[in-house]
């Protein structure tokens, strides 16, 4: 009886704790200054990375719809504010090297620039600039076929992951 009472005074003590500081779940709070609909412009591509405007921008489409299902417009009329991003640079570099000359794994750093516009107005409402990540592939010798296919990979993946990154600081209120 008397370790029931502590795990359940245990238990209330850590609710209490973890709600008083404000902890939630990534993606959980609100949009900034009660915006509830958000219409996103296609990606600005300044880049010579042909395409990945569309990419990046479809990632962050189907993250805000996998985390908040209601909160797309359908176009900027319906929407409380806007979200434009920039992909300032993607860039490959070596990171491992087979003897002196021959690289074996390649990673992708993405950049982008972002900002949420209020409706008619333009007003910024919040901006997340320099949000970067990286993706490593490997770079298989004699077959630039597949080095290609593992580079297009690790550019999904990375997509990926800056569109959590994105609707994760977009919903960021503490």
């Amino acid at each position: 009886m008397f370790n029931q009472l502590k795990i359940i005074g245990l238990t209330s003590f850590c609710i209490v704790m973890v709600s008083a500081c404000g902890y939630r779940f990534a993606g959980q709070g609100q949009f900034p200054k009660g915006v509830q609909h958000i219409f996103i412009e296609v990606f600005e591509n300044q880049t010579s990375q042909t395409g990945i405007e569309r990419e990046v921008t479809n990632q962050v489409i189907f993250e805000f719809t996998r985390q908040r299902n209601k909160s797309l417009a359908n176009n900027s009329r319906e929407a409380d504010a806007i979200l434009k991003g920039v992909i300032r640079s993607i860039r490959t570099q070596t990171i491992a090297r087979v003897g002196t000359e021959l690289a074996s794994q390649r990673e992708v750093v993405m950049t982008v620039d972002l900002r949420l516009l209020q409706q008619g107005v333009g007003k910024v409402i919040w901006a997340a600039n320099g949000v970067t990540d990286r993706e490593a592939y490997d770079v298989v010798e004699n077959s630039k076929l597949v080095t290609d296919q593992n580079e297009n990979l690790a550019i999904s993946r990375l997509s990926e992951r800056i569109s959590e990154r994105i609707f994760s600081r977009l919903t960021n209120d503490f």
